[in-house]
Protein backbone atom coordinates (compact mmCIF):
# COMPACT_ATOMS: atom_id res chain seq x y z
CA UNK A 1 0.00 0.00 0.00
CA UNK A 2 2.90 2.55 1.08
CA UNK A 3 4.41 1.60 -2.31
CA UNK A 4 1.62 2.40 -4.27
CA UNK A 5 0.62 5.56 -2.59
CA UNK A 6 4.40 7.18 -2.99
CA UNK A 7 4.21 5.90 -6.88
CA UNK A 8 1.18 8.33 -6.76
CA UNK A 9 2.84 10.73 -5.11
CA UNK A 10 6.00 10.55 -7.45
CA UNK A 11 4.27 10.93 -10.56
CA UNK A 12 1.86 13.60 -9.30
CA UNK A 13 5.27 15.67 -8.84
CA UNK A 14 6.65 14.96 -12.25
CA UNK A 15 3.45 16.06 -13.74
CA UNK A 16 3.11 19.29 -11.58
CA UNK A 17 6.88 19.57 -13.12
CA UNK A 18 5.13 19.25 -16.52
CA UNK A 19 3.07 22.04 -15.81
CA UNK A 20 5.60 24.71 -14.57
CA UNK A 21 6.31 27.58 -17.10
CA UNK A 22 9.45 27.18 -18.94
CA UNK A 23 12.38 29.28 -17.99
CA UNK A 24 12.90 32.62 -18.94
CA UNK A 25 15.24 33.99 -21.41
CA UNK A 26 17.50 35.69 -19.00
CA UNK A 27 17.04 32.32 -16.80
CA UNK A 28 18.33 30.28 -19.28
CA UNK A 29 21.19 32.74 -19.56
CA UNK A 30 22.59 32.75 -16.30
CA UNK A 31 22.38 29.18 -16.36
CA UNK A 32 24.60 29.22 -19.42
CA UNK A 33 26.74 31.11 -17.91
CA UNK A 34 27.20 28.86 -14.40
CA UNK A 35 27.83 26.30 -16.46
CA UNK A 36 30.86 28.28 -18.62
CA UNK A 37 32.71 28.81 -14.80
CA UNK A 38 35.85 26.80 -15.37
CA UNK A 39 35.93 23.97 -12.81
CA UNK A 40 38.90 24.83 -9.83
CA UNK A 41 40.99 22.13 -9.59
CA UNK A 42 43.46 21.51 -6.28
CA UNK A 43 46.81 19.19 -7.15
CA UNK A 44 47.90 16.94 -4.29
CA UNK A 45 50.90 15.47 -4.32
CA UNK A 46 51.39 12.18 -2.06
CA UNK A 47 54.76 12.04 -0.38
CA UNK A 48 56.13 8.64 0.91
CA UNK A 49 57.01 8.61 4.45
CA UNK A 50 58.36 6.28 7.17
CA UNK A 51 56.85 6.16 10.48
CA UNK A 52 57.73 3.77 13.21
CA UNK A 53 59.15 1.89 10.54
CA UNK A 54 56.04 1.69 8.55
CA UNK A 55 55.60 3.46 5.03
CA UNK A 56 52.89 5.38 5.02
CA UNK A 57 51.62 8.56 2.91
CA UNK A 58 50.69 12.54 3.44
CA UNK A 59 49.15 14.84 1.00
CA UNK A 60 50.80 17.82 0.18
CA UNK A 61 48.77 20.41 -1.46
CA UNK A 62 50.43 21.91 -4.73
CA UNK A 63 49.52 25.38 -5.34
CA UNK A 64 48.91 26.02 -9.08
CA UNK A 65 50.45 28.92 -10.21
CA UNK A 66 49.59 29.93 -13.75
CA UNK A 67 51.87 32.57 -15.67
CA UNK A 68 50.06 35.42 -17.08
CA UNK A 69 49.97 35.25 -21.10
CA UNK A 70 52.29 38.80 -21.50
CA UNK A 71 54.68 37.19 -19.21
CA UNK A 72 55.35 34.00 -21.34
CA UNK A 73 58.24 33.71 -23.48
CA UNK A 74 60.07 31.26 -25.20
CA UNK A 75 62.09 30.18 -21.81
CA UNK A 76 58.44 28.61 -20.96
CA UNK A 77 57.55 24.88 -21.02
CA UNK A 78 54.96 24.24 -23.83
CA UNK A 79 52.53 23.27 -21.04
CA UNK A 80 52.62 26.67 -19.07
CA UNK A 81 52.24 28.05 -22.76
CA UNK A 82 48.88 26.52 -23.23
CA UNK A 83 47.92 26.91 -19.63
CA UNK A 84 48.63 30.69 -19.76
CA UNK A 85 46.07 30.60 -22.88
CA UNK A 86 43.71 28.81 -21.16
CA UNK A 87 43.45 31.30 -18.34
CA UNK A 88 43.80 34.37 -20.78
CA UNK A 89 41.06 36.46 -21.44
CA UNK A 90 41.00 37.46 -24.71
CA UNK A 91 38.45 39.34 -26.54
CA UNK A 92 38.23 38.98 -30.49
CA UNK A 93 40.73 37.52 -32.60
CA UNK A 94 43.89 37.11 -31.05
CA UNK A 95 46.66 38.39 -33.85
CA UNK A 96 50.30 38.80 -32.57
CA UNK A 97 53.52 39.10 -34.55
CA UNK A 98 55.67 35.86 -35.11
CA UNK A 99 58.75 37.83 -35.13
CA UNK A 100 60.92 37.96 -32.29
CA UNK A 101 60.74 42.01 -30.81
CA UNK A 102 64.07 43.35 -30.21
CA UNK A 103 66.56 40.99 -32.54
CA UNK A 104 67.33 41.92 -35.77
CA UNK A 105 70.14 40.46 -37.73
CA UNK A 106 70.14 43.36 -40.58
CA UNK A 107 73.34 45.40 -41.12
CA UNK A 108 73.54 48.95 -39.75
CA UNK A 109 74.02 50.92 -42.99
CA UNK A 110 74.76 54.36 -42.67
CA UNK A 111 72.37 56.04 -45.14
CA UNK A 112 72.02 59.55 -43.58
CA UNK A 113 74.73 61.08 -44.63
CA UNK A 114 74.78 61.73 -48.86
CA UNK A 115 76.83 58.95 -50.69
CA UNK A 116 79.57 60.99 -53.49
CA UNK A 117 78.04 60.05 -56.26
CA UNK A 118 81.72 57.48 -57.35
CA UNK A 119 80.16 55.32 -54.50
CA UNK A 120 76.51 54.80 -55.72
CA UNK A 121 78.14 52.21 -58.11
CA UNK A 122 80.08 50.46 -55.59
CA UNK A 123 82.25 47.39 -56.79
CA UNK A 124 80.34 43.85 -57.36
CA UNK A 125 81.77 41.51 -55.10
CA UNK A 126 83.32 38.92 -57.51
CA UNK A 127 84.90 35.55 -56.58
CA UNK A 128 87.17 33.51 -59.36
CA UNK A 129 87.36 30.25 -57.96
CA UNK A 130 90.79 28.20 -58.68
CA UNK A 131 89.82 24.99 -57.96
CA UNK A 132 86.85 22.55 -56.77
CA UNK A 133 88.51 22.54 -53.48
CA UNK A 134 87.42 26.25 -53.40
CA UNK A 135 83.84 26.00 -54.62
CA UNK A 136 83.19 23.94 -51.52
CA UNK A 137 84.92 25.97 -49.05
CA UNK A 138 82.69 26.94 -45.75
CA UNK A 139 84.10 30.33 -46.65
CA UNK A 140 82.64 30.89 -49.66
CA UNK A 141 79.28 30.05 -48.31
CA UNK A 142 79.93 32.52 -45.58
CA UNK A 143 81.01 34.99 -47.99
CA UNK A 144 77.63 34.39 -49.87
CA UNK A 145 75.39 34.91 -47.05
CA UNK A 146 77.28 37.85 -44.95
CA UNK A 147 73.96 40.01 -44.60
CA UNK A 148 76.21 43.18 -45.69
CA UNK A 149 77.13 41.59 -49.15
CA UNK A 150 73.97 41.34 -51.47
CA UNK A 151 75.05 40.09 -54.43
CA UNK A 152 77.92 37.95 -55.21
CA UNK A 153 79.30 37.00 -58.75
CA UNK A 154 81.38 33.37 -58.77
CA UNK A 155 83.27 33.93 -61.92
CA UNK A 156 83.55 30.52 -64.35
CA UNK A 157 81.78 28.23 -61.11
CA UNK A 158 81.02 26.37 -64.50
CA UNK A 159 84.64 25.67 -65.57
CA UNK A 160 85.73 24.84 -62.00
CA UNK A 161 82.97 22.02 -61.10
CA UNK A 162 83.00 20.66 -64.79
CA UNK A 163 79.53 21.41 -65.37
CA UNK A 164 78.35 20.51 -68.78
CA UNK A 165 76.15 23.50 -69.39
CA UNK A 166 75.30 22.25 -72.85
CA UNK A 167 72.28 20.02 -71.27
CA UNK A 168 70.57 23.93 -70.81
CA UNK A 169 71.65 25.12 -74.07
CA UNK A 170 68.08 25.01 -76.87
CA UNK A 171 69.83 22.90 -78.95
CA UNK A 172 69.85 20.36 -75.93
CA UNK A 173 66.27 21.47 -74.89
CA UNK A 174 64.99 21.00 -78.28
CA UNK A 175 66.12 17.62 -78.07
CA UNK A 176 65.28 16.70 -75.13
CA UNK A 177 61.69 17.95 -74.70
CA UNK A 178 60.78 20.57 -77.14
CA UNK A 179 56.78 20.56 -76.80
CA UNK A 180 56.96 21.75 -73.25
CA UNK A 181 55.56 25.02 -72.77
CA UNK A 182 56.84 28.48 -72.41
CA UNK A 183 55.66 31.45 -71.05
CA UNK A 184 56.13 34.52 -73.70
CA UNK A 185 56.61 38.33 -72.73
CA UNK A 186 56.64 40.55 -75.22
CA UNK A 187 58.43 43.51 -74.43
CA UNK A 188 60.16 46.82 -76.12
CA UNK A 189 63.87 46.51 -76.54
CA UNK A 190 65.61 49.35 -74.43
CA UNK A 191 68.72 49.99 -73.45
CA UNK A 192 69.58 48.56 -69.90
CA UNK A 193 69.87 51.96 -67.90
CA UNK A 194 66.80 53.49 -69.18
CA UNK A 195 63.10 52.82 -69.46
CA UNK A 196 60.75 55.01 -71.40
CA UNK A 197 57.20 55.90 -71.80
CA UNK A 198 55.11 54.79 -74.53
CA UNK A 199 55.22 58.21 -75.83
CA UNK A 200 59.48 57.84 -75.74
CA UNK A 201 59.16 61.93 -73.88
CA UNK A 202 60.08 60.80 -70.33
CA UNK A 203 61.29 58.06 -68.55
CA UNK A 204 59.81 56.35 -66.22
CA UNK A 205 58.97 53.44 -63.67
CA UNK A 206 56.11 50.67 -64.92
CA UNK A 207 57.17 48.03 -67.34
CA UNK A 208 54.85 46.66 -68.79
CA UNK A 209 54.44 43.46 -70.76
CA UNK A 210 51.83 41.27 -72.23
CA UNK A 211 52.02 37.29 -71.95
CA UNK A 212 51.24 34.57 -74.00
CA UNK A 213 52.56 30.46 -74.32
CA UNK A 214 54.65 28.57 -76.71
CA UNK A 215 56.63 25.66 -76.85
CA UNK A 216 60.75 25.39 -76.48
CA UNK A 217 60.61 24.07 -79.82
CA UNK A 218 58.75 27.17 -81.61
CA UNK A 219 60.79 29.69 -78.90
CA UNK A 220 63.86 28.27 -80.23
CA UNK A 221 63.18 28.97 -83.66
CA UNK A 222 62.36 32.10 -83.01
CA UNK A 223 65.63 32.65 -80.87
CA UNK A 224 67.64 31.51 -83.95
CA UNK A 225 65.90 33.87 -86.13
CA UNK A 226 66.40 36.64 -84.40
CA UNK A 227 69.89 35.95 -83.99
CA UNK A 228 70.22 35.63 -88.13
CA UNK A 229 68.69 38.90 -88.73
CA UNK A 230 71.00 40.92 -86.19
CA UNK A 231 73.98 39.19 -88.65
CA UNK A 232 72.06 40.68 -91.62
CA UNK A 233 71.38 44.20 -90.45
CA UNK A 234 74.79 45.62 -89.44
CA UNK A 235 72.76 49.17 -88.14
CA UNK A 236 70.17 47.20 -86.65
CA UNK A 237 68.65 49.67 -83.45
CA UNK A 238 69.09 48.60 -80.01
CA UNK A 239 65.87 50.70 -79.06
CA UNK A 240 62.29 50.51 -79.98
CA UNK A 241 62.35 47.40 -81.61
CA UNK A 242 59.54 44.41 -80.45
CA UNK A 243 61.05 41.38 -78.89
CA UNK A 244 59.78 38.20 -76.87
CA UNK A 245 61.40 36.74 -73.69
CA UNK A 246 60.79 32.86 -72.65
CA UNK A 247 60.11 32.66 -69.22
CA UNK A 248 59.09 30.39 -66.11
CA UNK A 249 59.87 27.10 -68.44
CA UNK A 250 58.91 24.51 -65.49
CA UNK A 251 62.38 21.92 -65.22
CA UNK A 252 61.07 20.17 -62.04
CA UNK A 253 59.85 16.88 -63.55
CA UNK A 254 62.68 14.42 -62.61
CA UNK A 255 62.05 11.55 -65.38
CA UNK A 256 61.91 14.53 -68.10
CA UNK A 257 64.99 16.41 -67.58
CA UNK A 258 67.20 13.62 -65.84
CA UNK A 259 70.40 14.64 -67.07
CA UNK A 260 70.09 18.58 -66.60
CA UNK A 261 69.07 17.97 -62.64
CA UNK A 262 71.65 15.08 -62.21
CA UNK A 263 74.35 17.98 -63.09
CA UNK A 264 73.17 20.61 -60.97
CA UNK A 265 74.33 18.24 -58.04
CA UNK A 266 78.02 18.52 -58.93
CA UNK A 267 77.14 22.16 -57.55
CA UNK A 268 78.33 23.27 -53.43
CA UNK A 269 75.72 21.94 -51.03
CA UNK A 270 74.14 25.30 -50.13
CA UNK A 271 74.10 26.50 -54.07
CA UNK A 272 71.61 22.84 -54.79
CA UNK A 273 67.96 22.98 -55.58
CA UNK A 274 67.82 20.69 -52.30
CA UNK A 275 69.72 20.18 -49.52
CA UNK A 276 68.69 19.29 -45.62
CA UNK A 277 70.21 23.36 -44.64
CA UNK A 278 67.96 24.54 -47.20
CA UNK A 279 64.43 26.22 -45.75
CA UNK A 280 63.01 25.26 -48.95
CA UNK A 281 63.50 21.83 -48.47
CA UNK A 282 61.74 21.29 -45.83
CA UNK A 283 58.41 22.62 -47.27
CA UNK A 284 57.15 19.32 -48.16
CA UNK A 285 55.66 20.11 -51.30
CA UNK A 286 56.84 21.81 -54.64
CA UNK A 287 56.79 25.66 -55.14
CA UNK A 288 57.26 26.00 -59.13
CA UNK A 289 60.83 28.29 -59.45
CA UNK A 290 61.25 28.12 -56.26
CA UNK A 291 62.25 24.65 -54.88
CA UNK A 292 62.85 23.69 -58.48
CA UNK A 293 64.65 24.67 -61.30
CA UNK A 294 63.35 27.02 -63.74
CA UNK A 295 64.62 28.34 -67.63
CA UNK A 296 64.71 31.76 -68.92
CA UNK A 297 65.22 32.15 -73.04
CA UNK A 298 66.41 35.18 -74.39
CA UNK A 299 67.16 37.23 -77.24
CA UNK A 300 69.27 40.97 -76.53
CA UNK A 301 66.84 43.06 -74.60
CA UNK A 302 64.58 40.32 -72.46
CA UNK A 303 64.11 42.26 -69.23
CA UNK A 304 63.42 40.31 -65.87
CA UNK A 305 61.58 43.05 -64.03
CA UNK A 306 62.96 44.55 -60.40
CA UNK A 307 62.02 42.51 -57.52
CA UNK A 308 62.94 41.20 -54.39
CA UNK A 309 62.16 36.87 -54.90
CA UNK A 310 59.35 35.37 -52.71
CA UNK A 311 59.45 35.75 -48.96
CA UNK A 312 62.80 37.58 -49.07
CA UNK A 313 64.78 33.58 -50.28
CA UNK A 314 68.12 33.86 -52.11
CA UNK A 315 68.29 32.72 -55.69
CA UNK A 316 71.24 31.08 -57.61
CA UNK A 317 71.21 32.00 -61.23
CA UNK A 318 73.14 30.35 -63.98
CA UNK A 319 74.50 31.73 -67.23
CA UNK A 320 74.36 29.02 -69.84
CA UNK A 321 74.93 31.56 -72.60
CA UNK A 322 76.12 31.97 -75.53
CA UNK A 323 75.51 35.38 -74.46
CA UNK A 324 76.19 38.12 -71.46
CA UNK A 325 73.22 39.79 -68.67
CA UNK A 326 73.53 42.80 -67.26
CA UNK A 327 72.53 42.92 -63.63
CA UNK A 328 71.69 45.64 -61.48
CA UNK A 329 70.93 45.21 -57.30
CA UNK A 330 70.44 46.76 -54.58
CA UNK A 331 70.89 46.35 -50.81
CA UNK A 332 67.65 44.68 -48.66
CA UNK A 333 67.60 48.53 -46.89
CA UNK A 334 66.55 50.43 -49.52
CA UNK A 335 63.41 48.39 -50.80
CA UNK A 336 61.08 50.61 -48.86
CA UNK A 337 62.59 53.81 -50.87
CA UNK A 338 62.20 51.73 -53.86
CA UNK A 339 58.54 51.01 -53.00
CA UNK A 340 58.14 54.65 -52.26
CA UNK A 341 58.92 54.92 -55.96
CA UNK A 342 56.86 52.50 -57.11
CA UNK A 343 53.51 54.13 -55.30
CA UNK A 344 54.61 57.45 -56.75
CA UNK A 345 54.65 56.38 -59.73
CA UNK A 346 51.05 54.25 -59.57
CA UNK A 347 52.55 50.62 -59.82
CA UNK A 348 52.64 48.17 -57.04
CA UNK A 349 55.81 47.13 -55.64
CA UNK A 350 54.76 43.29 -54.72
CA UNK A 351 52.76 42.40 -57.89
CA UNK A 352 53.22 44.99 -60.38
CA UNK A 353 56.34 45.65 -62.99
CA UNK A 354 58.56 47.86 -63.16
CA UNK A 355 62.30 49.13 -64.03
CA UNK A 356 64.03 51.41 -61.74
CA UNK A 357 65.13 55.03 -63.16
CA UNK A 358 68.76 55.03 -62.11
CA UNK A 359 69.10 58.55 -61.49
CA UNK A 360 66.10 58.18 -59.21
CA UNK A 361 67.64 55.41 -57.14
CA UNK A 362 71.13 57.82 -56.99
CA UNK A 363 69.35 61.32 -56.39
CA UNK A 364 67.62 59.41 -52.98
CA UNK A 365 71.16 58.36 -52.12
CA UNK A 366 70.41 54.58 -53.07
CA UNK A 367 73.92 52.57 -54.08
CA UNK A 368 73.39 50.04 -57.16
CA UNK A 369 75.39 47.29 -57.87
CA UNK A 370 75.69 47.03 -61.86
CA UNK A 371 77.67 43.96 -63.59
CA UNK A 372 77.58 41.77 -65.66
CA UNK A 373 76.93 37.67 -66.17
CA UNK A 374 79.32 36.08 -68.68
CA UNK A 375 78.16 32.32 -69.39
CA UNK A 376 79.39 29.85 -66.90
CA UNK A 377 79.25 32.84 -63.94
CA UNK A 378 76.79 31.68 -60.83
CA UNK A 379 75.02 35.21 -59.60
CA UNK A 380 74.11 34.57 -56.03
CA UNK A 381 71.58 37.23 -54.69
CA UNK A 382 71.37 37.20 -50.78
CA UNK A 383 68.29 37.73 -48.81
CA UNK A 384 65.88 40.69 -49.43
CA UNK A 385 68.53 42.09 -52.38
CA UNK A 386 66.05 44.07 -54.81
CA UNK A 387 67.12 43.31 -59.04
CA UNK A 388 66.42 43.38 -61.95
CA UNK A 389 68.23 42.07 -65.26
CA UNK A 390 68.34 42.39 -68.82
CA UNK A 391 69.90 40.13 -71.76
CA UNK A 392 72.83 41.71 -73.47
CA UNK A 393 72.95 38.84 -76.12
CA UNK A 394 71.12 35.60 -76.95
CA UNK A 395 71.54 33.00 -73.86
CA UNK A 396 69.35 30.70 -71.96
CA UNK A 397 69.44 31.21 -67.63
CA UNK A 398 68.45 28.67 -65.09
CA UNK A 399 67.36 29.68 -61.47
CA UNK A 400 65.84 28.68 -58.69
CA UNK A 401 65.56 29.40 -54.77
CA UNK A 402 67.15 28.59 -51.81
CA UNK A 403 66.87 29.70 -48.05
CA UNK A 404 69.98 28.89 -45.98
CA UNK A 405 69.08 28.53 -42.43
CA UNK A 406 70.68 31.59 -41.05
CA UNK A 407 69.07 34.03 -38.91
CA UNK A 408 69.23 36.77 -41.53
CA UNK A 409 67.56 34.57 -44.28
CA UNK A 410 64.39 33.97 -41.11
CA UNK A 411 64.02 37.19 -40.49
CA UNK A 412 63.49 38.31 -44.03
CA UNK A 413 61.34 35.80 -44.50
CA UNK A 414 59.28 36.11 -42.06
CA UNK A 415 59.01 39.83 -42.18
CA UNK A 416 57.96 39.52 -45.65
CA UNK A 417 55.28 36.45 -44.81
CA UNK A 418 54.11 39.05 -42.44
CA UNK A 419 54.06 42.71 -45.00
CA UNK A 420 52.21 39.94 -47.40
CA UNK A 421 49.13 39.52 -45.07
CA UNK A 422 49.18 43.48 -44.66
CA UNK A 423 49.26 44.16 -48.02
CA UNK A 424 46.75 40.90 -49.27
CA UNK A 425 49.18 39.36 -50.89
CA UNK A 426 49.73 35.27 -50.62
CA UNK A 427 53.35 34.45 -49.48
CA UNK A 428 54.74 31.51 -51.89
CA UNK A 429 56.71 30.00 -48.85
CA UNK A 430 53.90 29.03 -46.49
CA UNK A 431 56.54 30.06 -43.26
CA UNK A 432 53.99 29.05 -40.24
CA UNK A 433 54.40 25.30 -42.01
CA UNK A 434 57.75 25.49 -42.59
CA UNK A 435 58.95 26.70 -39.69
CA UNK A 436 57.39 23.89 -38.05
CA UNK A 437 58.54 21.28 -40.06
CA UNK A 438 61.95 22.76 -39.47
CA UNK A 439 61.88 22.22 -35.54
CA UNK A 440 60.60 18.82 -36.01
CA UNK A 441 63.66 17.47 -38.48
CA UNK A 442 66.43 20.04 -38.31
CA UNK A 443 69.61 20.39 -35.40
CA UNK A 444 69.90 24.37 -35.11
CA UNK A 445 73.28 25.92 -33.64
CA UNK A 446 72.79 29.07 -34.09
CA UNK A 447 71.63 30.92 -31.26
CA UNK A 448 69.67 33.90 -32.92
CA UNK A 449 67.73 31.25 -34.96
CA UNK A 450 67.11 29.01 -32.46
CA UNK A 451 65.87 32.21 -30.79
CA UNK A 452 63.50 33.43 -33.83
CA UNK A 453 61.95 29.89 -34.52
CA UNK A 454 60.96 29.02 -31.35
CA UNK A 455 59.54 32.35 -31.01
CA UNK A 456 57.77 31.92 -34.02
CA UNK A 457 56.58 28.31 -32.98
CA UNK A 458 55.34 29.80 -29.72
CA UNK A 459 53.10 32.56 -31.03
CA UNK A 460 51.94 29.72 -33.42
CA UNK A 461 50.89 27.79 -30.37
CA UNK A 462 49.46 30.68 -28.69
CA UNK A 463 47.21 31.64 -31.75
CA UNK A 464 46.11 27.82 -31.82
CA UNK A 465 44.94 27.49 -28.57
CA UNK A 466 43.00 30.59 -27.95
CA UNK A 467 41.40 30.16 -31.42
CA UNK A 468 40.46 26.21 -29.94
CA UNK A 469 39.53 27.59 -26.48
CA UNK A 470 36.94 30.42 -28.85
CA UNK A 471 35.55 28.00 -31.05
CA UNK A 472 34.76 25.52 -28.13
CA UNK A 473 33.09 27.84 -25.96
CA UNK A 474 30.68 28.89 -28.34
CA UNK A 475 29.83 25.32 -29.05
CA UNK A 476 31.87 24.81 -32.33
CA UNK A 477 32.54 21.06 -32.58
CA UNK A 478 36.58 20.59 -33.94
CA UNK A 479 36.83 17.36 -36.10
CA UNK A 480 40.94 15.70 -36.45
CA UNK A 481 41.75 15.24 -39.31
CA UNK A 482 45.25 14.25 -39.66
CA UNK A 483 47.86 15.23 -42.86
CA UNK A 484 48.99 12.62 -45.04
CA UNK A 485 52.17 12.22 -47.08
CA UNK A 486 53.17 15.65 -49.46
CA UNK A 487 50.02 17.29 -48.26
CA UNK A 488 50.37 20.91 -49.28
CA UNK A 489 50.19 24.03 -46.83
CA UNK A 490 46.64 25.53 -47.05
CA UNK A 491 45.67 28.97 -47.70
CA UNK A 492 42.10 30.99 -47.26
CA UNK A 493 40.42 30.51 -50.72
CA UNK A 494 39.49 34.60 -50.29
CA UNK A 495 42.41 36.80 -48.71
CA UNK A 496 45.39 34.35 -49.63
CA UNK A 497 46.97 34.11 -46.07
CA UNK A 498 48.35 30.93 -44.34
CA UNK A 499 46.15 28.54 -42.92
CA UNK A 500 47.79 26.37 -40.43
CA UNK A 501 46.51 23.60 -38.09
CA UNK A 502 42.86 24.66 -37.74
CA UNK A 503 41.23 25.11 -41.42
CA UNK A 504 37.77 26.30 -41.75
CA UNK A 505 36.33 24.24 -44.56
CA UNK A 506 33.03 24.43 -46.84
CA UNK A 507 31.79 22.62 -49.41
CA UNK A 508 30.64 23.83 -52.68
CA UNK A 509 28.54 22.76 -55.06
CA UNK A 510 29.00 21.96 -58.97
CA UNK A 511 29.40 19.53 -61.34
CA UNK A 512 31.34 18.02 -58.92
CA UNK A 513 31.74 18.69 -54.68
CA UNK A 514 34.57 20.48 -53.64
CA UNK A 515 35.90 21.26 -50.41
CA UNK A 516 37.18 24.92 -49.65
CA UNK A 517 39.77 26.13 -46.93
CA UNK A 518 39.25 29.83 -45.33
CA UNK A 519 40.63 31.66 -42.80
CA UNK A 520 38.29 32.42 -39.47
CA UNK A 521 37.69 35.62 -40.71
CA UNK A 522 36.52 35.16 -44.10
CA UNK A 523 34.52 32.00 -42.68
CA UNK A 524 32.94 34.30 -40.09
CA UNK A 525 32.43 37.17 -43.09
CA UNK A 526 30.58 34.83 -45.42
CA UNK A 527 28.90 32.98 -41.87
CA UNK A 528 29.32 34.84 -38.66
CA UNK A 529 27.93 31.81 -36.16
CA UNK A 530 29.98 29.43 -38.74
CA UNK A 531 27.36 27.94 -39.97
CA UNK A 532 27.72 25.22 -42.67
CA UNK A 533 31.59 25.67 -41.83
CA UNK A 534 33.29 22.47 -40.45
CA UNK A 535 36.39 23.25 -38.48
CA UNK A 536 39.01 20.52 -39.11
CA UNK A 537 42.24 20.36 -36.78
CA UNK A 538 45.19 19.27 -38.29
CA UNK A 539 47.75 18.39 -34.98
CA UNK A 540 46.81 17.50 -31.34
CA UNK A 541 47.79 20.13 -29.85
CA UNK A 542 50.10 17.43 -27.48
CA UNK A 543 51.92 16.82 -31.02
CA UNK A 544 52.69 20.43 -31.05
CA UNK A 545 53.65 20.65 -27.64
CA UNK A 546 56.03 17.86 -27.68
CA UNK A 547 57.48 19.31 -30.90
CA UNK A 548 58.18 22.79 -29.23
CA UNK A 549 59.65 21.00 -25.75
CA UNK A 550 61.98 18.74 -27.91
CA UNK A 551 62.88 21.78 -30.12
CA UNK A 552 66.35 22.86 -28.13
CA UNK A 553 69.77 24.32 -29.85
CA UNK A 554 72.51 22.07 -30.04
CA UNK A 555 75.54 23.44 -29.00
Amino acid sequence: MERKLEAKKKKKEREEGRGKPPLSKAELLRLQALSAIPLKELKIHLVKVKSNGRQTFIASEIEQKRIPLKDISIKNTAAEIIEACKGATVKGKFHESYLLPALSIKPVLNAESPIPREKLNPPTPSIYLESKRDAFSPVLLQFCTDPKNPVTVIRGLAGSLRLNLGLFSTKSLVEANGEHAVEVRTQVQQRADENWNHAGSAQTWPCESSRSHTTIAKYAQYQASSFQESLQVSDQKATGKIIKFGTNIDLSDPKRWKPQLQELLKLPVFMRVSSSDNMLSHVGHTILGMNTVQLYMKVPGSRTPGHQENNNFCSVNINIGPGDCEWFAVHEHYWEAISDFCEKHGVDYLTGSWWPVLEDLYQANIPVYRFIQRPGDLVWINAGTVHWVQAVGWCNNIAWNVGPLNSYQYQLALERFEWNEVKKVKSIVPMIHVSWNVARTIKITDPNTYKMIRHCLLQSMKHIQILRDQLTAGGKKIFYQSRVKDEPAYYCNECDVEVFDLLFVTSESGSRKTYVVHCEDCARQNSPSLSGVVVLEQYRVEELMSTYDNFSLVR
